[in-house]
């Protein structure tokens, strides 16, 4: 609405009406992502707490400037270190004006971040008169338009997580298995990409049909659900499958009569579908799941308010060995237990079994502590697992490493 009412300051009285009505509608037209949103219940609890909080100043970088401007390219992570030893505090640091800004965890180019001290505590705010940009737009009485986007900075470098909020996908058991499956390909094609046409049939008895079009006609294609086994347990939490690319339904199944010197009989007739995007090749056999809806995840980086103890169960794209800064790993706890979009967390390395050799004549096996190895960030959890990604980390972590709550 905001950015609706920029755009009609400079017209005219009598163009307002067809402005605003010419408005609505492209808004309406807009993703979902690209329009302002409200603030959540969650969002405004968290701010009406931060707002009178602050943080020792002990907690501050050695270096935390008093005043600093955001640039396009900061992220959220990035400022939070900047002024926190221990960044994952960032909330309890942000004291935000809720009159002036709508949403506590948005921060926009242009505004400057002052610090204030007062009795051995810091609260960080945005300088009086620096809220969301509202700088008025002058426009001549004729159609334009633009995307509705809020314009703020993202919690993370967002080409490193964008492709696992919609890629990347965990199941339950036997979902793969119910899913409608590829059984055919045009020109008897073994491989398929973007502009080829595939059919496909259900396997949960209820036909693929068409949902009235648009996303509701959408799925996704994946191959090789992968079981993901907690570590210490070998218990199966769920399954990885490999995501390929995205299909759109042009018709769906049904029966048709066919024929024949025996007779007339009723035969199936496959769905068919068209490739719209790919990642890697289709084939007869991958599985579809439907086009889930946009989630639009607004998040601060945070420690969990309930003690987490975790462990990671798979590295993303890596068989083996080490993994480091920005890489994708996946945790054997997720929603059910209390695990939420914006949790920091600490890596921990298993401290090694060794033999005390120190006196002489004597052999005594002794277990070395766990270290602090890293720092990882929940973005997008499951029912029982989650991902994550490494902040940072000392050694490399690996499959198998403890993840608790910050200290």
């Amino acid at each position: 609405m905001m950015a609706q009412r920029k755009a009609l300051a400079g017209l005219p009285p009598h163009a307002w009406h067809a402005a605003a009505v010419l408005a609505a509608a492209l808004a309406a037209a807009l993703p979902a992502q690209a329009q302002n949103l409200t603030i959540t219940p969650a969002q405004r609890s968290t701010a009406q707490q931060v707002a009178q909080a602050g943080v020792p100043l002990s907690e501050l970088a050695p270096n935390a400037p008093d005043s600093y401007t955001v640039k396009r390219g900061d992220t959220l992570w990035a400022i939070s270190t900047m002024y926190l030893t221990t960044p994952w505090r960032w909330p309890e640091l942000w004291g935000m004006n809720m009159e002036a800004v709508r949403n506590p965890h948005l921060i926009y180019p242009g505004q400057v971040l002052v610090l204030e001290k007062l009795n051995g505590l810091a609260r960080l705010r945005v300088k009086d008169g620096e809220g969301a940009p509202t700088d008025t737009v002058r426009l001549s009485p004729r159609v334009r338009y633009q995307g509705l986007g809020d314009g703020s900075i993202p919690t993370l470098p967002p080409g490193i997580i964008e492709p696992f909020l919609a890629e990347p996908v965990i199941v339950g058991e036997g979902v793969m298995e119910r899913a409608p499956r590829i059984v055919a390909t045009t020109d008897e094609r073994v491989l398929l990409t973007r502009g080829d046409r595939l059919y496909a049939r259900s396997s949960n008895g209820q036909p693929m049909s068409d949902a009235g079009g648009g996303r509701a006609n959408d799925y996704r294609v994946f191959r090789n659900a992968v079981p993901l086994r907690d570590p210490y347990s070998g218990v199966v939490l769920g399954y990885e499958a490999q995501y390929l690319g995205r299909v759109s339904l042009v018709r769906g199944e049904g029966m048709q009569t066919v024929s024949s010197a025996a007779g007339s009989y009723a035969t199936p007739v496959p769905a068919t579908l068209d490739v719209v995007a790919a990642r890697s090749e289709m084939r007869v056999g991958d599985r579809l799941l439907p086009e889930p809806e946009r989630q639009l995840v607004s998040y601060a980086p945070r420690a969990p308010a309930q003690q987490i103890d975790a462990a990671i169960v798979s590295v993303y794209g890596e068989a083996v060995g080490l993994v480091g800064q920005n890489q994708v790993v996946v945790i054997n706890k997720g929603t059910a237990d209390g695990v939420e979009s914006g949790h920091v967390l600490a890596v921990q390395r298993t401290g090694a079994r060794i033999t005390d050799l120190s006196q002489p004549g004597e052999r005594t096996e002794i277990q070395l502590p766990n270290e602090r190895n890293g720092l990882l960030i929940v973005f997008r959890p499951f029912e029982r697992l989650s991902y994550a990604l490494v902040l940072e980390t000392a050694q490399g972590v690996q499959i198998g490493d403890r993840v608790v709550n910050p200290r």
